[in-house]
């Protein structure tokens, strides 16, 4: 379990290092959805989404003689970029688990930090298996993308800076993968306030296991929102989550279109159909919005053509 004294750990650990990401505002999503919104742009962090906070806070907490082995991950492609990043200015090397169909232009920003990237079939094989193997065969230290009390603490420090600078929230959104965002944040603005995740239709693993009372594992979702593609939460993830939060809501690719579709034409933002989730929920009526709203988009690594082809189906 972490605490809100982790979080603000990981916000030192972060100071000079990552993105103080902007928070946006829009008349028109006010209106639509009766209450006032606060949008935290993740797209604007460093490698493009939140996941460098967690990559950040965990790997500048290594020892010298564990950054030394190097680290290894597996991701579908934030957070592959994010600990690529974070091992090279740590002066460490990355090894990188990512599917092969992982957009191109996560893979690319993977190697171009310097990373060795190995491909796996995501519908056939289990990522987690290979990267405990990998990390027993070349000694590596294995940086999860969310069920590691540093990562989640650093995750958490995106609703830490929202909260200082607009104050207290009524409710906070998130999307959910893994659950250690949403983690994060809750840990920082629960019980003052509700908090909500917001799944793929498809890709509903943490909703189906707190429903269950148990982490419970979905196939593998076909969303268009990849880097929600995870089959199940994680054991920390989990208990946080089942603690706090109030509840998750699910959202159709159709409903993902239409939220990217809004951010990029009323607030000139591009997000990436995960990054979308939590604002097509609230634009969809998914959830009762009232009060001060924050919304967390996630992240914005999309290519040109795949964010055009999206928008225009």
């Amino acid at each position: 379990m972490i605490g809100l004294d982790d979080v603000r750990a990981a916000a030192r650990r972060l100071e000079g290092a990552a993105h103080r990401t902007p928070v946006l505002t829009s008349q028109t999503l006010d209106e639509r959805v009766g209450a006032r919104v606060l949008i935290k742009a993740e797209a604007f962090q460093r490698t493009g989404s939140f996941k460098f906070r967690g990559a950040y806070n965990k790997i500048s907490s290594l020892s010298d003689e564990e950054r030394a082995r190097g680290v290894v991950a597996f991701s579908s492609g934030n957070h592959a970029q994010a600990v690529a990043l974070a091992a090279r200015l740590h002066g460490t090397s990355a090894t990188i688990v990512m599917p092969e169909d992982a957009p191109a232009l996560k893979l690319d920003a993977t190697r171009g930090y310097g990373a060795e990237v190995i491909a796996y079939d995501r519908y056939a094989e289990d990522r987690e298996a290979i990267g405990n193997r990998l990390a027993e065969e070349r000694g590596l230290v294995l940086v999860r993308p969310f069920d590691d009390p540093l990562v989640i603490a650093g995750q958490g420090t995106a609703a830490l800076e929202l909260v200082e600078e607009a104050g207290e929230l009524d409710l906070l959104m998130a999307p959910v993968g893994g659950g250690g965002l949403i983690a994060g944040c809750a840990t920082v603005v629960a019980p003052r306030a509700r908090v909500t995740g917001v799944e793929p239709e498809d890709g509903d693993d943490t909703l189906r296991s707190l429903a269950a009372g148990h982490p419970v594992e979905t196939p593998v979702s076909r969303s268009i929102a990849d880097a929600l593609q995870v089959p199940r939460p994680g054991d920390i993830t989990f208990e946080i989550n089942d603690r706090l939060l109030e509840g998750i809501v699910t959202v159709s690719d159709g409903e993902l279109i239409e939220a990217m579709r809004f951010l990029f034409e009323r607030m000139k933002l591009v997000a990436e159909p995960g990054g979308a989730a939590a604002v097509a929920a609230l634009l969809a009526g998914k959830v009762e919005a009232e009060g001060t709203v924050g919304v967390i988009v996630s992240g914005g690594n999309i290519g040109a053509a795949r964010f055009a082809e999206l928008l225009a189906s």
